[in-house]
């Protein structure tokens, strides 16, 4: 970790493989400063890692990078002991938040992290990108909180990218806000809903069988993808119903 006069710089790195007997082990589990990274119990094959967050942030001019990778054999779940929260700092510049997602063929990554929590006065950029080999498994989970309880929200632009054997088959970015497009909160955006939030689901199976397009529920859609990959988007008044709709939709692909 480092700390300038913009903010601090940290980054965390998970590396899983498979051990040949049917578990996984982790070679590599760093963190630093605000990133801290801890093993959890796991189940069966699968190893669990939580992202702890042993500061404040990020704040305005902090820059975060995390990376994980689950090479073959590895069955990783990566989750997060509390939500983010993006808060304003003294420098004006903005912070960034960056993710990085790697999975080989026969492995299986499960992305999980609490809400991001944009607060008042606050401006991310984050960017999550995924690189799939041709029989890698993803779970990904995102949700985004526009503002605390009775508060405006901050800046948010967010990215997100999945490549799947090399080709692209997501890349979409939403800004909220103050200074986003015009109409992000209109009958086109979010409609004045202050949660949103998505899935990516991806699976070999999907390749032959993908699932229909279709509505869940009010302010759910499932939308499959090119390639073996499922997108399910997702709008609410707040982070609980959010969370009730994309756990929802996710049962129905089962």
């Amino acid at each position: 970790m480092t700390t300038t006069a913009g903010g601090v710089r940290a980054s965390a790195r998970v590396l899983a493989r498979g051990d040949g007997r049917g578990g996984t082990v982790l070679p590599v589990l760093e963190g630093e400063g605000p990133l801290a990274v801890r093993r959890t119990r796991g189940s069966g094959a699968e190893a669990r890692v939580m992202l702890v967050g042993a500061m404040s942030g990020p704040l305005g001019g902090d820059h975060f990078t995390v990376a994980a990778h689950a090479a073959a054999g590895a069955r990783l779940r990566v989750g997060s002991a509390a939500a983010t929260l993006a808060l304003p700092g003294q420098d004006k510049t903005g912070a960034r938040y960056d993710v990085r997602l790697t999975v080989d063929d026969d492995a299986e990554l499960s992305w999980l992290p609490e809400q991001l929590i944009s607060a008042g006065g606050s401006d991310l950029h984050v960017t999550t990108s995924v690189e799939l080999a041709a029989g890698a498994r993803l779970l990904l989970r995102e949700e985004q909180v526009l503002g605390r309880a009775g508060e405006e929200p901050g800046r948010l632009t967010s990215r997100l990218t999945v490549r799947i054997d090399g080709r692209c088959v997501l890349d979409q970015e939403l800004a909220c806000g103050p200074g986003a497009p015009g109409g992000w909160d209109g009958p086109a955006g979010l409609a004045g809903h202050r949660a949103v939030g998505q899935l990516v689901v991806v699976r070999p199976g999907f390749a032959t069988e993908p699932p229909a397009a279709r509505v869940f529920e009010e302010g759910a859609a499932v939308l499959p993808l090119v390639g073996p990959a499922v997108l399910v988007t997702a709008v609410a008044p707040d982070a609980l119903r959010l969370r009730r709709l994309l756990d929802g939709a996710l049962a129905s692909l089962d």
